[in-house]
């Protein structure tokens, strides 16, 4: 940084490449999810134009499970890349 407080360029383009990595990742991870919880839930047949009282149970479950599992692995990635043992 410079003696400003200011980000240098070089700073400013890593951190605009950090952030533009995390969005990849973030649109990645919605795709997933959604896919795999519309297939796994939602009847390939439409009968009705709004989800039924199955299908919604079903997708916020889906939902749920796989916030908790990118959490998880998430933090096994920090521990493994901060090289510290688990707690």
């Amino acid at each position: 940084m410079a003696d400003n407080n200011q980000p240098s360029a070089l700073d400013k383009e890593q951190i605009f490449g950090m952030a533009e990595k995390e969005m990849e990742y973030r649109v990645e991870l919605f795709n997933k999810l959604t896919h795999t919880c519309f297939n796994k839930c939602i009847e390939k047949r439409y009968k009705e134009s709004e989800l039924n009282m199955g299908e919604n149970s079903c997708i916020d479950r889906c939902v749920s499970k796989y916030w908790q599992d990118c959490r998880v692995t998430n933090l096994i990635g920090q521990l493994l890349g901060s090289n510290r043992p688990p707690m």
